[in-house]
């Protein structure tokens, strides 16, 4: 997919990697001059790769956003990323993202073990990474928490806390700590999130009324600026295609 001067190619994830993958994509800005873009949520945690121009491959972890992101793509921009399901946080990556919330930090050299041949071609990517995430997952995951994570993407974020916790047998304030702890927000606002990332779809498609379950017009207004900077009207006309959400754009 190709929309002023930046090209995408977006990716999901092959059999068993579904479970801690979202997608694979790459980024690319090839106009003459400096893009903005606001990138708004979509509940996901990533780890991005781009080649410096002395041939060196970087690699920055970015964990959940609850605001919208504001910045520019320079001309030759070149990115290439994973987009984890939350429960890799814990068993591929094994570290908290809690303090990464809004923000990101560089990874290590080395990281994966991603060099920058594989950073020329989104086929050899996809598949280097997949090797490496294999390679990482930690064996027999929490079953409540597989359950949990299940149930609240197949629902997009349309169910509640306590039935969440009596479907998982599993006490709501430990399933409120475990979030906080490991990725920095409470589950309600997780959720909250995932039904705003549907939502981003109908917007773009014009649909101005929530088809989620919001409470109320005032109540989904409210929460799309929270999310996105602008009311529901300003996103669905979404300018140049400034607002960004990656999850939102077509595999190819």
């Amino acid at each position: 997919m190709s929309t002023y001067g930046l090209t995408y190619q977006f990716r999901k994830p092959d059999g068993s990697l579904s479970t801690f993958v979202e997608s694979f994509w790459m980024l690319e800005q090839s106009s003459e001059h400096k893009l903005p873009v606001i990138v708004v949520p979509d509940g996901r945690v990533d780890i991005l790769f781009s080649v410096t121009p002395a041939g060196a491959v970087q690699a920055m972890l970015r964990g959940l956003d609850t605001e919208p992101g504001k910045g520019d793509l320079s001309p030759g921009t070149r990115m290439f990323a994973v987009s984890l399901n939350l429960l890799a946080v814990e068993y591929v990556l094994g570290e908290s993202v809690a303090t990464l919330l809004n923000t990101g930090r560089s990874l290590p050299a080395g990281f994966w073990e991603i060099q920058s041949e594989d950073l020329q071609d989104f086929t050899s990517f996809c598949f280097r990474v997949s090797e490496s995430i294999e390679r990482r997952i930690q064996p027999n995951p929490d079953s409540r928490k597989q359950q949990l994570f299940e149930l609240l993407y197949e629902s997009r974020g349309d169910i509640s806390v306590e039935e969440l916790a009596r479907r998982v047998t599993w006490n709501r304030r430990q399933i409120n700590r475990y979030f906080t702890q490991w990725f920095g927000l409470p589950l309600k606002t997780y959720s909250t999130i995932l039904r705003f990332r549907a939502s981003f779809e109908h917007l773009r498609q014009g649909k101005l009324f929530p088809e989620e379950n919001f409470t109320d017009q005032a109540h989904f207004i409210r929460e799309v600026k929270k999310f996105a900077g602008v009311v529901p009207k300003e996103l669905s006309k979404n300018v140049e295609d400034r607002f960004i959400q990656f999850s939102t754009l077509p595999a190819v």
